[in-house]
């Protein structure tokens, strides 16, 4: 077991020292990686999540991995706002299946003022079912996140989504300081953040190790840390990247868990595609949380059977959360940032 001195959380990371840790072993890797996750959490227990897109597609922006841009002819048809009652009732539905946190994510590029009073009625009704509650609705005011979390939301995803360097040939009609604005709001606010990114757009792996570097020298670390890859929809300018070294997509989650020690590193988007033989390897790595449920907002996601069963054959148990009302509550879930709405 690893003194504590050994993985300190640090927010002056340089990308040098970022790059040398991609650039170890691949065993050398794991076993850092695997002894900075039992320094602060138990290897054997993993945060199950879910998800519900309370309003699909129609965004303005032009990520270019997202089918829900409403540039982009991929097949998603822009729905309304959800109304209120429908959340709860998936809520429910969620808390049943082992939910213990719900996250609602809208393609917006920012909500409007009269769409924050709607927002917050379904985080006050999430709330009161005794869910944990996160939102992923894109950039947000100062006093949008106060409203948030004066109404009892506890997590607000917002990614990165790449390395500062990488950022402009991805997205064009934001900028990574805006994304790190929103952040900032979250944080004076109170709330906890989901933050991470997608790997597998092109970038190199400099701009890789450039993207945990960026996240893990934030002025706090994300409490989760979302790694997704690349999910290829057919209508995105991104359709065709050549895909990552299923390696090299381990190699990433090792060292998020290495700079962010304590923080929820989650297998996210792109786990459909996954064998389970490559989330074996990611939970050796470092993961400690994973989306659950059919659907990540506009893809596939392995069903609940299948995770259950891969859990089982290696000893693996949904992590129970702190204060859950039910104590047959023993699975939790959170946010919503699938590479998909990734930008959110």
């Amino acid at each position: 077991m690893p003194h504590i001195s050994e993985f300190p959380v640090r927010h002056d990371w340089s990308r040098s020292e970022v790059e040398a840790l991609f650039d170890l072993p691949f065993t050398e890797l794991l076993h850092r990686a695997g002894s900075a996750h039992r320094q602060h959490f138990d290897p054997a227990e993993v945060q199950v999540s879910t998800l519900l897109s309370v309003k699909t597609g129609g965004c303005p922006e032009d990520c270019g991995y997202c089918p829900q841009a409403a540039r982009y002819h991929t097949g998603v048809d822009a729905t309304k706002l959800m109304a209120t009652e429908d959340v709860v009732a998936k809520a429910r539905q969620a808390k049943a299946a082992g939910a213990s946190r719900f996250c609602m994510g809208a393609a917006w590029r920012s909500p409007k003022d009269r769409d924050v009073p709607k927002v917050a009625a379904m985080i006050r009704e999430v709330k009161a079912l005794g869910l944990e509650t996160c939102a992923t609705l894109g950039m947000l005011s100062s006093e949008q996140a106060h409203a948030l979390k004066d109404a009892g939301l506890d997590y607000y995803n917002h990614n990165i989504d790449t390395d500062p360097e990488f950022y402009g040939d991805i997205i064009h009609t934001r900028e990574m300081q805006d994304r790190l604005d929103t952040l900032s709001h979250v944080r004076d606010a109170g709330m906890k953040t989901c933050c991470g990114g997608i790997v597998g757009m092109g970038e190199s792996r400099r701009q890789r190790a450039g993207l945990l570097q960026t996240l893990a020298n934030l002025p706090a670390h994300p409490d989760s840390v979302p790694i997704n890859r690349l999910v290829q929809v057919e209508g995105t300018p991104l359709a065709g990247t050549a895909e990552l070294d299923p390696f090299e997509f381990v190699r990433s989650i090792a060292v998020a868990r290495v700079l962010m020690p304590a923080s929820m590193v989650r297998l996210s988007a792109g786990r459909e595609s996954m064998s389970d033989e490559l989330q074996a390897l990611c939970f050796a790595a470092g993961a400690n949380s994973i989306f659950y449920g059919e659907k990540l907002l506009t893809t596939g996601n392995p069903d609940t059977e299948r995770d259950m069963a891969l859990f089982a054959r290696l000893g693996l148990r949904p992590m129970q959360v702190e204060g859950a009302k039910d104590d047959s509550i023993d699975a939790c879930t959170t946010t919503v940032h699938a590479g998909i709405t990734e930008a959110a």
